[in-house]
Order: C-alpha cells, then sequence, then structure tokens
C-alpha cells in the first residue's frame, strides 16, 4: 500500500458545511501496508524481501519508486492490471488525523497472480530466514494461496508469522505465531474480552483451532498476552508512553517479532522486545517505522521486567 499524506493547520470551518477546512502546508508519501513491515525490518537491520500485488497506474509507479529509494527490491512486487494500487490518504491538522481517504478494491487476487506470489517465494526460499503473511482483507492473501505458504515454510523450517484480519482467520493453522489484535480476535470468536478469564479462553480456543506455536494477541492499552502450546500464557502491561497515532503500531509489532525470533530470541523474549517497539511508534504521529537506538534504549529500561504467568 501507499500512504499518502497532506500536512496542514486548521483555521476556519468551511460555510459549505460543518467541517474544518485544512489549510495544506505539505505533502508527503510513505511505505504502507505490508512494505511499512518492511521499512520496520530494514530500521532494525533485517533485510526485507517485498512480495504483494500492486496496480498498473501512477500509484504503483510511485510506489515501486519509493521502495527504490529505500533501497528495497521490487522484484516480488507484482502488477495486477484489474486492480488499481491500494492508496491509504491522511489529512493530518496540528498533529491530529482529520479523516483517511482509502482507495482500494478487495476481490481475490486472480490464480495466475496467487501462482506467480508462491513461485517467487518457492525460488527466494533458501535466502530467507522467515516469513510474514500481512493480511488487510484488500484480497492478496486467499484461502487457495495461504496453505500453501505455510506448507512451504514448513518444509523448509522457516519461522511464519501472520498478521490476521477477519476473512481468512481460521485459515493460518501450523504457523509459528498468530498476531490478532482485540478487535480481530472479539469479531472471529463472536466473544467480548471483558477480563482476563475471557482473555484467557480466547487464547487457549486459538492455540487449540489453528495448531499454532504460539499466539500473541495485542490488546491495545491493555498490553499483550502471549499463548504458548504448551499451556503456558503470559501477560505484559503496553510500554507505550505516550499515545499519538496507534496507525503501523501492529505493523511494527510483528517485524520486531520475528526479526528477535529469526535472531534466536524466545517467543516470550521476542514478544517483549515487539511490545516495546510498539509503544514507541505509538508516539509518532503518521506510519513511521521504529528507531534501533530507541528500541535497545527502552528494552534496557525493561530488563528488569517480569511477564506475569496465568
Amino acid at each position: 500500500m501507499l500512504d499518502r499524506y497532506y500536512w496542514g493547520a486548521v483555521t476556519r470551518i468551511s460555510p459549505e458545511a460543518p467541517v474544518p477546512v485544512v489549510e495544506v502546508e505539505s505533502e508527503s508519501v510513505r511505505l504502507g501496508g505490508a512494505a511499512n513491515v518492511a521499512n520496520n525490518i530494514a530500521a532494525l537491520g533485517g533485510v526485507p524481501i517485498l512480495v504483494g500485488v500492486v496496480g498498473a497506474d501512477d500509484n504503483g509507479m510511485l510506489l515501486r519508486k519509493t521502495l527504490q529509494e529505500s533501497g528495497f527490491s521490487a522484484d516480488g512486487v507484482l502488477t495486477d492490471s484489474s486492480r488499481p494500487t491500494t492508496v491509504k490518504t491522511r489529512v493530518i491538522a496540528h498533529h491530529q488525523h482529520v479523516v483517511r481517504i482509502d482507495q482500494e478494491v478487495r476481490h481475490d487476487i486472480s490464480l495466475s497472480v496467487q501462482d506467480q506470489v508462491v513461485t517467487f517465494i518457492k525460488q527466494a526460499l533458501p535466502l530467507i530466514d522467515a516469513i510474514i503473511i500481512e493480511d488487510y482483507n484488500k484480497g492478496a492473501m486467499t484461502k487457495e494461496i495461504i496453505p500453501h505458504l505455510v506448507q512451504l515454510a514448513r518444509r523448509g523450517q522457516k519461522i511464519i508469522n501472520v498478521d490476521p484480519k477477519f476473512n481468512n482467520f481460521f485459515e493460518y493453522k501450523n504457523v509459528t505465531v498468530f498476531k490478532p489484535n482485540r478487535h480481530e480476535t472479539e469479531a472471529a470468536l463472536g466473544c467480548r474480552l471483558r477480563d482476563s478469564t475471557s482473555v484467557e479462553q480466547a487464547g487457549r480456543s486459538m492455540i487449540e483451532q489453528l495448531q499454532a506455536e504460539g499466539v500473541l494477541l495485542t490488546r491495545g492499552e491493555e498490553g499483550m498476552s502471549l499463548f504458548e502450546a504448551g499451556g503456558e500464557i503470559t501477560h505484559v502491561s503496553t510500554r507505550a508512553r505516550k499515545v499519538a497515532d496507534v496507525s503501523g503500531a501492529g505493523d511494527t509489532v510483528i517485524a520486531t517479532l520475528t526479526i528477535a525470533l529469526a535472531a534466536g530470541a524466545t517467543t516470550k523474549e521476542a514478544s517483549s522486545l515487539a511490545n516495546d517497539a510498539g509503544g514507541i511508534v505509538c508516539g509518532e504521529v503518521g506510519i513511521v517505522p521504529v528507531d534501533r537506538e530507541s528500541l535497545f534504549r527502552v528494552a534496557a529500561e525493561h530488563s528488569n521486567h517480569v511477564w506475569t504467568g496465568a
């Protein structure tokens, strides 16, 4: 996805309707969606290989150009002329979101494009340590393609982590870590996560149904809960000192979690580091990657923090 920003100030209300008039002071574009995950991986010292779909349009060309300017290869970014490039346009005034405009289609990518995705990943498999599946319900992840990717990762003994959405929630079986948020979990399981008992029931249910090695449930201001296949449940409180913007925090969490696992951390250690990273980016306006030095500093401050077990 391409993230476009209009930055400005509000000094009056429109005479045409009761809405603010934003006087634009500057514009910018940033890497969004799975490309933001790649941005976080690079910021943490990893080498991302992007695989995804853009349209045959100006925004697709701009996204490719932005990737190249960021030092990323666009070889795995496929063009599908039947759909536009997904663009999220945010209008921000006085460090506050005024409105977001989404340009997208959500139908599944064609079988031929799915085959190209699987083929590219199969060829890249010897070069990689882990696969991150970012599912935004935009049609790039389909019920046909998901089992192929999981099977490839398992055969190659690669880490495979998933950031899901509702449509394919229960398709992601046998992955390394499954990372839903509270809203996604409530929608998929048809329950409300009101207290620790309901949270733990939900976590156990996901572990059982998905046969995942771990489930990391992100709970916003209430922190995170990690459920492991062996039955261990651990909780950690949020590390956000101030919350300016939660946009992109989930991307940062899955990127940090995965690169830590690839570097040899335990799931609990990687989850704690990911929690720190998510807290850092929540303090920034707009979608930005985590700063590595800031993460190391915050992690050092929390080095004596003990996760609480259930």
